[in-house]
């Protein structure tokens, strides 16, 4: 197994000294050697306190920190609603273009490894693109792993974005030029990165079910969506990647949306220990089952790379199952956000709507507005992830979790 070195520092440097003005040259010299030690100590800290030196993401609303909101405004197009408040009230205080009330996984990610926040890579160019060589963000939500043109070929319509999985390879391979100077330093630069593939595939399945499809009609989608995920992960090794994170599915017979669709009809059959419908979970697990099978070969035909299969289906599971055990009090189906009805969600009426409700303490909820969770089920998910058992492998055999634990905050509550 390929694991990121651990570089450290050892500096030495020669002054020079002016014998007309000795003090002086002695007083301008030390500035400027100070300066770049602290730049040099900047650099290597990032290896002796993380394991990566930046975070490169792929996927949907699951890790979108921005990039959709930057494609509506570059467009002049209608804006959405989770471009309004309460959207990143609890940690921003302001809307930033992600669709929770505060961080995401990929953010909890950033902060265990002592990286900034990544950035959305729509709207940043020229001489910032630097900026991007400690982690650069292409996800945008409602993005799905395969092309628009595919699913809109089946009567499927993405009213959100035609930004795929492709799409955002796309964006990276032509910004790479900007972050890394040739060949030999793009290797390196994604050889020290944590590659974040996703989640994305969950919207291929979301826009079809909502557009009327069957679920026999989706089960024929998973093997292209997982070859089209299988496909980008390719490329980005050849590129120079050595630590891929893949997330599965989340069970969306939890989701507020689907809940409330099928609300009161005879024909679904629900989980007595969740309320989640149980046909939708099993689909979501039939996904996940063929893209763990598929990591399983590419790791056999690439055992120099760190595949690692994030489970974000179980994880979850665990507050769907025991609500209150993780701290929310008023269950995990019911959404804080949204235009009332019994799981307070509305699809005429979405969250930010003027004519919403949302409730005074998100923490004590697992669902944010429908369809996306909450800050605190974020971190729950990316504890259990990052210090838990549910990573394949588990992501301390890569990043020894003592380096994640020290972070304030995210190891010492929930």
């Amino acid at each position: 197994m390929h694991h990121p070195p651990i570089f450290f520092c050892i500096l030495s440097f020669e002054f020079p000294i002016s014998m007309a003005n000795p003090c002086s040259s002695i007083s301008s010299s030390l500035v400027i050697t100070f300066i770049i030690i602290f730049q040099l100590l900047s650099t290597c800290t990032l290896y002796a306190n993380g394991c990566y030196t930046s975070i490169i993401s792929f996927g949907d609303s699951l890790a979108d920190t921005g990039n959709l909101k930057q494609l509506y405004y570059s467009t002049n197009r209608e804006t959405l609603h989770f471009f309004y408040p309460p959207y990143g009230e609890t940690f921003f205080h302001m809307p930033t273009g992600r669709c929770s009330n505060g961080r995401l996984i990929i953010d909890f990610i950033a902060e265990s490894i002592r990286l900034p926040l990544v950035r959305p890579f729509v709207g940043v160019k020229g001489r910032h693109m630097m900026e991007f060589r400690r982690g650069v963000n292409y996800a945008v939500a409602g993005a799905t792993a395969l092309d628009s043109s595919f699913l809109a070929a089946r009567g499927v319509h993405n009213p959100v974005t035609n930004s795929s999985l492709r799409v955002q390879l796309g964006w990276f391979k032509r910004s790479l030029p900007s972050l890394c100077a040739n060949v030999p330093d793009c290797k390196h630069f994604l050889g020290h990165s944590l590659v974040l593939m996703g989640e994305i595939g969950g919207n291929d399945y979301n826009h079809a079910l909502l557009a009327g499809k069957s679920i026999e009609e989706l089960e024929t989608y998973v093997p292209l969506v997982v070859e089209a995920i299988i496909s980008a992960i390719n490329e980005l090794i050849e590129l120079g990647a050595k630590t891929l994170l893949i997330p599965g599915n989340l069970p969306i017979g939890c989701s507020a949306v689907y809940l409330t669709n099928y609300y009161g009809s005879d024909n679904v059959e629900y989980d007595n220990s969740t309320g989640c419908i149980t046909r939708l979970n099993k689909f979501a697990e039939y996904h996940n089952v063929f893209l763990k099978r598929e990591l399983s070969k590419l790791r056999e035909r690439r055992p120099e790379v760190n595949l690692i299969y994030a489970d974000y289906y179980n994880a979850a599971m665990q507050f769907f199952r025991s609500p209150k055990e993780y701290g929310f009090t008023n269950g995990a189906l019911k959404a804080c956000c949204g235009g009332g009805g019994p799981f307070n969600y509305n699809a005429s009426t979405a969250c930010a709507d003027p004519s919403s409700n949302v409730c005074v303490q998100p923490d004590s909820y697992a669902n944010w507005d429908g369809l996306h969770l909450t800050e605190a089920a974020y971190k729950v998910i990316y504890k259990s992830v990052f210090q838990g058992p549910y990573a394949i492998p588990q992501f301390e055999s890569v990043c020894p979790t003592f380096i994640i634990k020290e972070i304030d905050g995210i190891s010492s509550s929930r």
